[in-house]
């Protein structure tokens, strides 16, 4: 599906942001700081889930206690109910190689458990350059960032390396075409203006083009891809719930009970 046909601008009107900018109107007054909805997802529309990091309790995760991937939301939701939480929002939250270990840095609660990858060719996705950091500072600050853009590795409470990044400082990755029939279900990550976090997944083949058009018009500075077709979200609220999958590093939300 095409993201920027008019059907797809119909089905997520409430969505001003963004059907503002399609419709190129650049004298439209500045709009209202967005927020998650409630209801289920329209067919063809990406789920979208929008946190504010400080304040919510938002996490990586890999492994148990036992050191057995949780690798699927069902298996989380479980190990996060015994400590008395609740789901509330999970997304699978990078790659990872043929031994289920991340691909790429990998920091969980302070402490490097897979290495910044620096190679600069390779095969996939992942090796698009540039790729990119998605992780919280140790004060749960948001960072995104293309790899190569940092001097030096910052103190991360939690971050995950994945590929490509989607929008560098507003602007797509130049890899990018328009058109492309390079079509797959994809999620990623953008930082919004505010600081708060978007989360997306297309519920619907997209290019990579597209997905990051929807990052940047929804005013992200920095975007980064997530994964593909093992895509998986778990968002109760919107009435979905994708509990089974193959998952490595997963990021979530959870509340107390």
């Amino acid at each position: 599906m095409n993201w920027k046909h008019p059907s797809f601008i119909n089905c997520v009107a409430p969505f001003v942001f963004l059907t503002g900018l399609l419709g190129g109107c650049n004298s439209s007054p500045a709009p209202e700081p967005e927020t998650n909805e409630t209801r289920p997802v329209v067919a063809g529309a990406p789920l979208v889930y929008i946190v504010d990091p400080v304040k919510s309790d938002l996490r990586f995760y890999w492994k148990d206690r036992a050191g057995e991937r949780f690798a699927n939301f069902s298996n989380l939701r479980e190990a996060v109910s015994a400590r008395g939480d609740s789901l509330v929002f999970a997304v699978n939250g990078g790659m990872f190689n043929k031994a289920h270990q991340p691909q790429g840095l990998y920091v969980e609660t302070g402490k490097t458990l897979a290495p910044l990858d620096t190679v600069s060719e390779g095969y996939g996705n992942f090796y698009l350059q540039p790729n990119g950091i998605f992780g919280l500072l140790t004060d749960g600050t948001p960072l995104i960032s293309a790899t190569d853009s940092l001097a030096k590795m910052p103190g991360f409470r939690y971050a995950t390396q994945s590929g490509p990044m989607l929008v560098i400082d507003g602007h797509l990755h130049p890899a990018f075409n328009e058109g492309s029939d390079n079509l797959n279900v994809r999620n990623g990550v953008g930082l919004l203006p505010d600081g708060r976090l978007l989360f997306a997944m297309s519920t619907e083949k997209v290019n990579f083009y597209d997905f990051a058009t929807f990052f940047r018009q929804r005013g992200c500075e920095q975007a980064l891809y997530l994964d593909g077709y093992i895509s998986k979200t778990w968002l109760p609220e919107r009435d979905w719930r994708q509990s089974k999958g193959n998952l490595g590093v997963i990021i979530a939300v959870t509340s107390p009970k």
